[in-house]
Order: structure tokens, then sequence, then C-alpha cells
């Protein structure tokens, strides 16, 4: 159970406060609820470009870094198509540096062209080594407009293409910073050994006086449902040939997404999944393989991803694991294997809150879907998951007319 308070701002910032005296240490987190879906689709990339942006100095602080190393502090960023957020984590008696620094990039980022400039090549050179220049790394590049036809998922956050970075001016980015870095966008969390008072004093302080933004009406258009097969075909000088199946499935606050994340943890997490056992152990179609769910705010996927084993072809792969599906729904499932995998699923939960770091990012992910209080529920509702509801997911979800799929050759260079 993470206990919090929440208090908001009069220019609508949500603070959200978490105790923990046991820690010598605070995270402040600001999380900004934009990411790149928010994007056009002209202008892709802005999402991740910021969060590189907001580390180039604002109008107090040319040198973001500095003074939060004099103080013992670190800090990082991180940026999904749903949401940007940055963290610090420092030693308790230093946490009022954490708010000043937070709070003079939300009201002055720096806006220097130098910084501007440094900062694109950063991205364009990330763009090109993670996703151009990395095996399989265009994989997703290829998926998602394969996947989604009208929603901004469409694109990675990364962006749609580099073009896009490279033509942004000076002008497109304070747009994007006056439309979405504003204290009634973002949700401030602190956690770690201090008081809810001084939080509060220390809000007012450094983040009251910020001006409020017009409110961001969000009305992103929604994927229509699929009801027919895709399929892409790419071929590339990778390791192996490499199989990705991907299924619509519910957002990450539908009541439904747990049910759908216990079915991909039945196939395909670790060693002892349905997947792992007939793909690769006894049938050795595969190296490796497993499935996993996106986890989005919106209408997101449930993937199987693999690489097949020398000698056999994509076509027998990709067979092989129809086979399975279709026999897995046909199939009863037995409550033990239920049970093991709600319990590695909730355990999972547990030692992720070890961690203060997580217990703040979490509080504020939450935030953005609607209840900060989601974080103190998830283990009931994964426990409160039946078997009828894993079948009636599946049955649903893993269908031919659901599916797009991926089949990514290994290209034999001469």
């Amino acid at each position: 159970m993470i206990q919090f308070e929440r208090f908001e701002l009069k220019n609508g910032l949500q603070v959200i406060y978490h105790e923990d005296l046991t820690s010598p240490m605070v995270v402040v987190n600001v999380l900004y609820d934009v990411g790149s879906r928010d994007e056009e689709e002209h202008r892709t990339g802005f999402a991740h470009l910021f969060e590189h942006l907001m580390f180039g100095g604002s109008l107090n602080v040319p040198n973001y870094d500095e003074p939060l190393q004099k103080v013992g502090g670190e800090n990082n960023a991180f940026t999904s198509p749903d949401i940007t957020n940055y963290y610090i984590t420092l030693p308790a008696e230093n946490m009022e540096t954490a708010f000043w620094l937070e709070s003079d990039r939300m009201l002055s980022l720096s806006f220097d062209p130098k910084v501007l400039e440094v900062q694109r090549s950063v991205v364009i050179e990330e763009f090109k080594q993670r996703y151009l220049n990395q095996p399989y790394g265009d994989a997703w590049l290829k998926l998602r407009p394969l996947v989604y036809k009208e929603h901004p998922y469409k694109w990675a956050t990364i962006g749609k293409e580099i073009e896009h970075i490279e033509k942004a001016t000076m002008g497109d980015v304070k747009d994007f910073f006056h439309r979405f870095y504003k204290p009634n966008n973002a949700v401030l969390v602190v956690a770690g050994n201090t008081s809810l008072e001084e939080v509060k004093r220390l809000s007012e302080k450094w983040f009251g006086e910020i001006p409020e933004g017009e409110t961001n009406e969000r009305n992103l258009p929604q994927e229509p449902a699929q009801t027919e097969f895709r399929a892409l075909e790419m071929e590339a000088p990778v390791p192996a040939d490499s199989l990705y199946m991907a299924f619509h499935m519910e957002g990450r606050a539908d009541e439904k997404y747990y049910a759908t994340d216990l079915l991909s943890d039945i196939l395909g997490r670790g060693k002892s999944s349905l997947l792992h056992d007939q793909m690769v152990e006894k049938q050795r179609l595969f190296s490796s393989i497993g499935a996993y769910v996106m986890g989005s705010s919106d209408p997101g996927l449930l993937v199987i991803n693999g690489q097949l084993s020398a000698g056999v072809s994509l076509a027998d792969g990709e067979k092989a694991v129809w086979v399975l599906i279709e026999d897995f729904k046909n199939a009863s499932i037995e409550a033990t294997t239920l049970q093991k995998v709600k319990n590695k699923a909730e355990s999972t939960i547990v030692f992720g809150e070890v961690e203060l770091l997580n217990r703040a990012m979490n509080l504020a992910h939450a935030w953005t879907l609607g209840d900060p209080d989601m974080v103190n529920h998830e283990g009931e509702k994964i426990q409160a998951v039946t078997v009828e509801d894993i079948k009636a997911q599946a049955n649903k979800i893993l269908v031919r007319t659901n599916a797009s799929v991926l089949r990514y050759k290994a290209k034999n260079e001469i």
C-alpha cells in the first residue's frame, strides 16, 4: 500500500506527496501529460526532442546538471507515446534544489538556438543508432503503421522520420512548449523523507506563481476495430528471421486489461510459458519467443515476438504459433497455471515498490490514467481475474482478423 496525500495549486499543478521516513533521500518527479500521441503527423518527434531540450538550461539556470551534482543529486527523464517524465533523486536536506530547478525550466526554458541545434543533432544521431543502424531497430517503425491506421500510436516516440526533427524551427519548439509545458498539464510527485507541510510550502514558493496555461482538450482520432488480417514482409542484415504478431487490446485503465496482461504471461512470460515450452523446448522452431502487452493509455497491443531457429522458415514458425493459439483457446486452463502467473505479476509490483523512485513514478503515471490510487488496487484486480476472463479475452483478441504480422527476414550478405 502506497500512502499518499494530494493537493492542487491555484494554477492547476497537481501535487502528490508520499512519505517514507526510512529513506535519507527524496524523489522529485515532474510528469507532463504529453507524449508522441499528442503530436501532429507532419511534425513528429517533438515530445522526445523536448525531453532533451529541457536539460539545455533555463533562464536562471544555464547548466542544469551542475547545481544538482553539487548537492549530491541525480536526474534523468523518459518519453513514451503517452507521457514525458522527469525525475530527480537527492538527499532530503537538499530537496529545495530540485524544486528550484524544475520550476525554473517549467517557467522559462532557455530557447537558446545553440541548444536546439545541439539537441537536434543528438536526437538525429539517436534515431540513426537505435532505429536505423541496429538489428531489428526499425521493426516498430514498420509495424506501428501496419497496426494503427488512425491513432497517433502509428509513429514511434522518436518520430516518424528524421526529416521532422531536421526541419523543426524555434517557432515550432516554442509553440510546443507553451501548449504542453505548463502547471495545469503536469503532476509533481514528492516522495521520501520530508513532510506534507514542507512539500506544500516549497510547492507554493517555487511553482505557485507560474502562470496557468490554456486547457488542452485531447481529442485524438480513435482507431477503428481491425477487421482484416494484415501482414508485411521486410528483409535486412540481421542475425536471424524474426516474427512479430500484434493484436489490438484494451487500454491501461480498462478493467479487462488485467485479464489480457495475464493472458500474455501464460503465453509468453519466461521459460515456463506456453510459447517457450512448445516453440523453443519441444518443437525447437524458435531460439527465443515471448509475449507481452504494451501497457499504453489508449487501446494498445498484445505482442508475440520470436526469433526463428536456423533452418526454420518464417512461414513454418508463424503457422506453428497460430496452431498453438487455437489449441490454447480450445483447451482448459489449469487453476494452478493462472495462479502462478497471478503471483508473478503481483510480486513484480511488490518488488518494484521497494524503490522509492518507482513509487513516485507509479503515482504520477496513475494520475494520468485518472486516479493515483490505482497503484493500491492492482494486486486485487490481478487476483480477481478468472479462468473465464482469460478465455474470453483470448477468443476476442487472438483472432486473425485482429492480427498484424511483420515477417522480418534475415538478408544473406554475399
